[in-house]
């Protein structure tokens, strides 16, 4: 019978094994390949647009450096302290991060105070940084959910819908299995199956979309931050419900985390998009505008300077034909005086 299988579909796949191979005994996971092609991904995409724009792709190879340290502690340090209940009783496994437990959103802040840091120490724009990064991010965040497919993770509730997954029973942490997918269990062949929402497809087929949005939005933005904020709202709005479905939800106080941080996060980028956009009004030379946009728009001040120059021209031009018939006429009239003035001598 297969290990994963979409009934609604008819897509059955027989094996997924959590080890993509191994080097010298040691066992190269999945999750941690994905995730580590989500990170080329992101910074081969970051480094176009920077060259594309005119930037110093060097700035972003740095900055690239120091955010993948501290993101990838940050979303651990997330995970940890959410799950203490857990962790606190197996300190051991806090740093087991082949397996999984990386939160995103962990690794999200840490890559937004370091680039708050990091510009301000190269004296940089910080809004331009994240206008031009923010697209890699949601590729690799994209990319990077399928990794949790490989690791039997990170699912939703009971479901029959379209999408349905099944997952082994004996293959799922049983601390995220509920009721709902206890009441609704699959035998075949002696293999009991759960079946699920698969919320890592729903949110890697979210993230693409809001990747190809802000890719648009990235060739046209009019102000600084413009889309950050694209980014903060859209990511944010999948999240809000994706979450919502999960049964591995990230508690306190009995609230999901994600969820509440993502509804704050709609509200912020909402709130920061009017403001980004009010003081790019107030102050039209705040905008860092691409070179490429730079360049067009001298091209276009200098065709003005030069119709201004021939216009001026064309408007001396008569002044200077009158001048010179003055000039002549003055000439032919002191010719004739003095002809005259011979005259009357003789």
């Amino acid at each position: 019978m297969p290990e994963v299988w979409f009934p609604n579909l008819g897509i059955e796949i027989e094996s997924l094994d959590r080890v993509a191979f191994s080097i010298g005994g040691i066992a190269i996971y999945w999750y941690g390949l994905i995730i580590g092609i989500g990170v080329l991904a992101g910074i081969a995409l970051v480094l176009h647009e920077a060259k594309r724009t005119g930037q110093d792709q060097d700035l972003y190879i740095d900055f690239v450096l120091y955010a993948l340290i501290f993101s990838i502690i940050g979303a651990r340090l997330y995970y940890v302290i959410f799950s203490w209940e857990y962790f606190g009783q197996h300190p051991t496994e806090i740093f087991a991060i082949r397996e999984g437990g990386l939160a995103i959103y962990g690794g999200v802040i840490a890559a937004t105070l370091t680039a708050i840091i990091y510009c301000k120490v190269k004296h940089r724009s910080f809004w331009l940084l994240a206008d031009t990064a923010v697209p890699s991010l949601i590729l690799g965040q994209a990319i990077g959910r399928w990794g949790n497919f490989f690791n039997k993770e990170a699912f939703g509730d009971f479901t029959n819908n379209l999408f349905a997954m099944r997952y082994p029973l004996s293959e799922v942490r049983l601390g995220e299995v509920s009721q709902a997918m206890l009441e609704n269990t699959v035998t075949a062949n002696g293999v009991e199956y759960i079946q699920v929402h698969p919320t890592f497809l729903y949110e890697s087929v979210w993230n693409l979309c809001v990747f190809f949005v802000l890719l648009c939005l990235q060739r046209k933005r009019k102000f600084d931050g413009q889309v950050l904020c694209g980014y903060l709202i859209g990511y944010a709005l999948g999240r809000v419900w994706i979450e919502g479905l999960r049964t591995d939800q990230l508690q306190l106080g009995g609230f999901a985390v994600s969820q509440v941080l993502s509804a704050a996060l709609i509200l912020g980028g909402i709130v920061l998009y009017f403001v980004k956009k009010k003081q790019a009004v107030l102050t039209p030379g705040s905008f860092h505008a691409p070179k490429e946009k730079q360049s067009a728009a001298q091209a276009e001040e200098l065709k003005v300077q030069e119709t201004a120059k021939e216009a001026e021209k064309q408007a001396e031009a008569p002044s200077l034909a009158q001048a010179e018939t003055a000039q002549n006429e003055t000439k032919e009239n002191t010719q004739e005086e003095i002809r005259e003035k011979s005259e009357e001598e003789k």
